[in-house]
C-alpha cells in the first residue's frame, strides 16, 4: 500500500468529533509569570498572545456566567511533594512555594468566587479533585487554554476527556517552546482526544 501524507493518513482513521454540551467552564492551565517573565528559565514567546486571549475568554465566561478555573503549580521547597516528576524535570524548582515565577498575571488574576487548583503534576486533574469539582457544578464542557500545549494542556485534556468532559482547546489560548511541539500536539489532541478549536468558537461556546 502506497504511503499517504499525514493529513490524509489520519483522516482516514480519526475522523471523529465532539460537541459542545449545555454546560460548559473554562479551564485555564498554568497560565503564569514562569512562561511570560523573559528572565524565566521556562520563558516562552508566543505565552503573551496566548495570554491575551485568555483574557478575552476570560471576560466572556463571566459575562456568561460560566466558571472561570485556574491551575497553578507549587511545591515544597526542594520538590519533596513533586516525586518523580520534579526529578524528570529539575527546572520546576521555579515554582518551590514562594516563588514570584508561580504568580498569576495580572490581566488573569482570579476574580472573586473562581477556583483556584494547586497541583504538582502535569495534569489538572491528578490528585487534585477538580473532576469533583467540576462534577457538582453539573459541567460537562471544558474550553481550555494553557501552557504549555505539550505538557500539562495536552495531559489535562485527556483526562478530562477520561473523566467525562468534552474538552475543547483553543489554539491561540496556548503556548510552548517551539513551533513544532505546539503544533504535532495539537494535532494530535484534535485526531484522538479534543477538539481544537479557535478563539471565536470559544467564544461561542462560553456564551
Amino acid at each position: 500500500m502506497p504511503e499517504s501524507g499525514l493529513e490524509e493518513n489520519y483522516a482516514s482513521v480519526f475522523a471523529g468529533h465532539l460537541a459542545p454540551g449545555k454546560a460548559p467552564a473554562l479551564l485555564l492551565v498554568d497560565m503564569v509569570e514562569a512562561y511570560l517573565e523573559p528572565s524565566s528559565p521556562l520563558y516562552c514567546e508566543t505565552a503573551a498572545a496566548a495570554t491575551d486571549a485568555a483574557a478575552r475568554l476570560v471576560s466572556a465566561a463571566r459575562r456568561g456566567g460560566k466558571p472561570v478555573i485556574y491551575t497553578n503549580v507549587v511545591y515544597q521547597p526542594g520538590g519533596s511533594d513533586g516525586g518523580l516528576f520534579y526529578r524528570k524535570i529539575p527546572v520546576l524548582k521555579v515554582f518551590d512555594q514562594g516563588s514570584p515565577l508561580g504568580a498569576f498575571p495580572p490581566q488573569l488574576a482570579p476574580g472573586e468566587g473562581e477556583q483556584v487548583v494547586t497541583k504538582q503534576y502535569p495534569s489538572a486533574f491528578f490528585a487534585t479533585g477538580l473532576a469533583d469539582y467540576l462534577h457538582g457544578r453539573g459541567v460537562d464542557t471544558l474550553v481550555m487554554c494553557g501552557f504549555s500545549t505539550s505538557g500539562c494542556v495536552r495531559a489535562s485534556a485527556l483526562d478530562a476527556l477520561q473523566y467525562g468532559f468534552a474538552p475543547f482547546v483553543v489554539r491561540e489560548g496556548c503556548a510552548d517552546r517551539h513551533a513544532e511541539p505546539h503544533e504535532a500536539n495539537l494535532f494530535d489532541l484534535q485526531a484522538k482526544y479534543a477538539e481544537v478549536i479557535d478563539e471565536a468558537r470559544a467564544l461561542q461556546i462560553l456564551a
